[in-house]
């Protein structure tokens, strides 16, 4: 009897995620694998009795949503004397094509790190790479959550079915911190990866992982909330980040030496900041970088060989994106950025900073070319 109970309620489940009437829309509440670590108050500091803002929200016991936390940051003006988590003014969205980056003016990276992974922690991620030294913060998989049918069945139901009832797709982002030029402020870039899954065999309807294209929607929609989450005015934030797209353009070339390159119709600060972006979104492993010499020092993960050895580790959909020690073996290289007066050329070197005429240099460029053409 328990049997045939639990297979009907499967199967509405399954007719429940069917529904796209149901889908909760655009919005966004992210949710990891793994337990969120919890948010500490250095020890000389208090936090306001009548000041909702520095209240984060309990992961264990409800979503953790940005919603959440500004409708009770919402609930007080006034900060009191206590100063937890400060604003931080003189921000601005800039922008090229579909991608777009934070600039705060006055404060560098150092002093923004904190904030900014408290930022994915109360949005639900979990930290799965933290080198402030190379100014790179990276979440682990997780899901939205929002995408999840929200009827009364769910509700009644997700206590006990937990992660079997989930959807197809995974997202993680990289956070990459820069030193304005000036080296007074602070470059914020947020990249998107995805996984989905799909039929692989339609026999016996086993299925597999597999990337799909970065969101800059996404991307977007982080920034915006980063940005309010700094003490920016939510319809100037909304504003900014909406701004129209400007028109940007690249192209493959072969050079005097006989070997492919990038041009980038762009002047070199532009350039740097939109390779390192892009570097980002394809999934490579950026180690170092000098801006000085125009050189990002990355190794090249590939992200469906990283989501198959996990899979074949944890066997189990629910452990497929928990945190994991675990690195595809990759080969190192240097992407070289080279002012070209008005434009950019964009170049692969190998390990030894050579010119690299490989098929990987190639499809590296052709990676790169895709997201800045």
């Amino acid at each position: 009897m328990r049997r045939a109970f639990a297979v009907a309620l499967g199967a509405l489940l399954v007719a429940g995620c069917g529904s796209s009437s149901l889908l909760s829309g655009n919005k966004v509440d992210y949710k990891s694998a793994g337990t969120l670590p919890p948010l500490e108050v250095p020890p000389d500091l208090t936090t306001p009795k009548e000041d909702n803002r520095y209240v984060v929200p309990d992961s264990a016991s409800k979503a953790t949503t940005l919603s959440g936390y500004q409708a009770g940051r919402a609930q007080s003006v006034n900060a009191g004397d206590a100063t937890v988590l400060p604003a931080v003014a003189n921000m601005h969205i800039e922008r090229a094509g579909d991608e777009r980056w934070l600039v705060v003016s006055n404060d560098p990276p150092e002093k923004l790190w904190g904030l900014v992974k408290d930022f994915w922690q109360e949005n639900g991620f979990l930290i799965k790479l933290d080198r402030p030294e190379a100014g790179v913060m990276e979440t682990d998989w997780a899901e939205n959550r929002a995408k999840l049918p929200n009827d009364g069945l769910r509700s009644l139901l997700g206590t006990y079915l937990g992660q079997a009832y989930s959807t197809s797709e995974r997202d993680k982002f990289r956070t990459r911190m820069e030193h304005t030029p000036d080296r007074k402020g602070t470059e914020i870039y947020i990249s998107h990866r995805g996984m989905e899954e799909v039929i692989s065999n339609q026999q016996n309807a086993s299925t597999i992982w597999q990337p799909r294209a970065p969101d800059p929607g996404l991307e977007a929609e982080f920034l915006r909330r980063l940005m309010v989450r700094l003490g920016a005015d939510e319809q100037v934030a909304k504003q900014q980040v909406a701004a129209g797209p400007v028109s940007q353009r690249a192209a493959l070339k072969t050079g005097a030496d006989g070997l492919e390159q990038l041009e980038v119709f762009e002047p070199f600060d532009r350039t740097w900041r939109r390779v390192g972006l892009a570097l980002d979104r394809v999934g490579f492993t950026v180690e170092d970088r000098n801006r000085q010499q125009g050189l990002y020092f990355v190794r090249y993960a590939d992200p469906e060989a990283e989501m198959a050895k996990k899979d074949g580790e944890k066997g189990f959909f629910a452990k497929l994106f928990s945190s994991s020690d675990t690195k595809v073996k990759a080969e190192q290289y240097r992407v070289a950025v080279k002012d070209e007066k008005d434009n950019s050329m964009v170049q692969v070197l190998d390990k030894d900073g050579a010119r690299d005429n490989s098929q990987t240099a190639h499809r590296i460029l052709a990676l790169l070319h895709e997201q800045l053409k």
